[in-house]
């Protein structure tokens, strides 16, 4: 029932058991300084354990087990050579009888002249402390008196100055509280400041209150550091002087991971965006330069397994994620064949539709998602701000990727342009188009997928050992044995609820988007376009686009229901048929600002012609007699005949002049019944002006 080296209390003192001995057992107190080894009958401790006055407790002891001194180190010296001098006494069978002990530890004593305190001394630590060879480590953790502060007197502590002048001053409570409020003003906090600013910044303070001492005299480097580091824990300085931000993202302790919560394959899918470290040329002219492309990938969380990308010059925005989506939601075979790499859907077999998709704040958060939340069940979560390392799966990714092409291909975004600083503008060295781009990145998006083995994949426990840590190979393990499994969605109605939303207005000329007007069979049927007031017809109306052609939207005639229409470009819009939303914004931008300086000129000659016209009007009235001596009716009466001698004077000043010398015509002889055919403009004049219509 009793083993060797278990510690008992007994009576309210603890007791190491060092022998058994049949029914009886050698144990010697651990509490007293000067104990040694006493035989005892094990009935008494049977009855101890019946009355309750004998328990089992822990060895105070048992860290010693795992003590591991350095090699060559003065504990291990002490130890090996304590131990080699005690070994003739621990050896002795009776070792528990004071005669048989004295006579072993005299022999020792005549053998090494050592004297008898440090024996004994030795031979009960090793006793009480566990009867191995660490038991005889020097305690130096209980020396210098850790955690206790030295109360300084007159005399200098520390060590004497060897090369600065002075002697020094020790560091009393009120430099501590100066040290305190430099270390909380420079150093607890993350504007960068160093340690040496920080003491040049305490001298200050010091010399403020104790202007005439010297420099040599002031409390060093040292001493204010060591306050440091005595008063303030690791934690503390890391965390004060690290941004929130920072600290969160690249510092803080991780205790999660990331398969935890990805429960299958299509569980949880992952989607960022990087600008590439590459310069690429045009497809169209290879002399063009047209800078780095911005590549977005999708993963799946659980296997690794990359689902989707988008490779382009479009900026990290919803309508470049919502293109990363839609490949990584339906098949890849035509978009590898695209690009002269064939497979089968089996060689890349994401297709439908995921749990979750974990994004940036900026690219997927808002109304523009809904749809795919609402339509597809698919829950979108997003990361907080400046917290790249949530979707640390997807980051990793990046590096592998360029890692494929960065130590080959030219044009890699390395070292510095500065051509004085000896370095070559990489710039100039870009040689691959885009198109050679994409297909090297779905090349190393292949190999990742089907045989890129994951050394650091944290497995669950049921999963199998012979199952390789490849991508494909955990995603077919998953959708077999695990759930999460992705969900089909016709591609129309997926593509339709990843475009983005807008809302138009509808007047009789049409569904106004973006100042382009669009008409549908539909709308004319309901009456949206017909003229009146009592046409009766939204204001506004839901509407999904395309970015990469204007020539139709889908209109959602009822909100909130997945029913929708398609609205084609009307004839009043023809000026951007073919035409991407993009170039309408940009013909748009184009034609406000040409309409803007045009603006410019026009206003500078309308105040020019209200200025003629109120000149004009100003001399009239100057030039107007006095008609005060008629009364008004004779005025309006003699409008008439006014009106008629004004026209008789118009109708003569239109008379033709009579020429000089008149021309002679010259005879024209018409063929047998050909007549003359008249081609003057015929005149309406008398119609327009019968004198006889009454006008005033």
């Amino acid at each position: 029932m009793f083993r060797i080296n278990e510690v008992l209390e007994f009576e309210r003192e603890r007791f190491r058991v060092l022998s058994l001995l049949g029914d009886e057992l050698v144990w010697i107190s651990i509490d007293d300084q000067s104990a040694f080894p006493v035989l005892v009958d094990t009935e008494t401790l049977y009855q101890g354990i019946e009355d309750e006055t004998l328990l089992r407790v822990e060895d105070p002891y048992v860290y010693l087990t795992l003590e591991v001194p350095e090699d060559g180190s003065v504990a291990q010296v002490k130890r090996d050579k304590n131990y080699a001098l005690i070994q003739p006494i621990i050896q002795c069978e009776a070792y528990y009888r004071s005669d048989l002990r004295a006579k072993a530890i005299n022999a020792v004593m005549a053998e090494h002249k050592t004297t008898k305190q440090t024996l004994y001394r030795l031979i009960r630590q090793y006793w009480q402390r566990g009867q191995i060879a660490n038991a005889l480590l020097p305690d130096y953790k209980n020396s210098g008196g850790k955690g206790k502060r030295r109360q300084a007197g007159e005399k200098k502590l520390g060590r004497p100055r060897k090369y600065m002048p002075g002697a020094g001053v020790n560091v009393d409570e009120f430099t501590e509280r100066l040290f305190r409020i430099a270390i909380q003003k420079y150093l607890l906090n993350d504007k960068g400041y160093t340690f040496p600013y920080a003491h040049r910044r305490f001298k200050d303070i010091y010399q403020t209150y104790f202007p005439d001492v010297p420099e040599a005299e002031i409390p060093t480097n040292w001493q204010m550091k060591y306050f440091y580091q005595r008063e303030f824990t690791q934690v503390d300085m890391i965390r004060k002087r690290t941004h929130p931000k920072i600290y969160n993202k690249d510092i803080r302790p991780l205790k999660g991971t990331a398969n935890l919560h990805a429960l299958g394959p299509g569980s949880r899918f992952e989607i960022d965006a990087t600008i590439a470290d590459i310069y690429l040329v045009s497809d169209s002219n290879r002399s063009w330069i047209v800078g780095r492309p911005v590549v977005y990938v999708v993963v799946d969380v659980f296997s690794r397994l990359i689902a989707g990308l988008y490779i382009g010059f479009e900026n990290p925005s919803y309508v470049a994620a919502i293109q990363a989506l839609q490949t990584a939601m339906t098949d890849k075979v035509a978009l590898c064949h695209q690009y002269g790499i064939e497979i089968e859907a089996q060689d890349w077999p994401v297709i439908g539709l995921p749990d979750a998709i974990l994004a940036d704040r900026g690219e997927l958060l808002g109304s523009q998602i809904e749809s795919l939340e609402k339509s597809f069940s698919v829950r979108v979560e997003n990361t907080p701000p400046y917290r790249g390392d949530a979707k640390g799966i997807v980051e990793r990714n990046f590096k592998t990727i360029q890692a494929d092409f960065t130590p080959f291909a030219p044009g890699v975004v390395t070292g510095t342009t500065v051509k004085k600083r000896g370095g070559r503008d990489y710039r100039l060295d870009a040689k691959l188009s885009i198109s050679d781009f994409k297909e090297i990145i779905l090349s190393s998006i292949l190999y990742h997928n089907q045989f890129a083995v994951l050394s650091k994949y944290d497995r669950s426990d049921d999963m199998p050992v012979d199952l390789p840590s490849v991508p494909i190979e955990l995603w077919r393990w998953g959708i077999q044995h695990r759930t999460g499994r992705l969900r089909a969605a016709p591609e129309r109605e997926l593509r339709l609820s990843l475009l983005p939303r807008a809302r138009a207005t509808i007047s009789p000329l049409g569904i106004c988007l973006f100042g382009l007007y669009y008409t549908c069979a539909e709308a004319m049927s309901a009456g949206w376009m017909h003229r009146g007031k009592a046409t009766s017809r939204p204001e506004k109306v839901t509407v999904a686009y395309d970015p990469n052609i204007a020539d139709e939207i889908y209109l959602f005639p009822v909100e909130g229901k997945s029913e929708f229409w398609v609205g084609k470009l009307s004839d009043r819009s023809r000026e951007f048929i073919h035409c991407s939303f993009w170039e309408v914004w940009q013909i748009q931008t184009r034609q406000k600002s040409v309409t803007a300086t045009s603006k410019v000129v026009s206003d500078e000659k309308k105040r020019a012609h209200e200025r003629r016209v109120i000149d004009k009007i100003q001399q009239a009235e100057a030039r107007s007699p006095d008609v005060s001596e008629f009364s008004k009716p004779e005025r309006i009466a003699a409008i008439r005949p006014n009106r008629k001698a004004e026209l008789e004077s118009e109708r003569e000043d239109r008379k033709p002049t009579e020429p000089s010398q008149p021309r002679e015509r010259a005879d024209v002889v018409y063929l047998p019944g050909v007549e003359e055919e008249d081609y003057q403009y015929p005149s309406f004049v008398s119609e327009l002006f019968d004198d006889e219509d009454d006008q005033e």
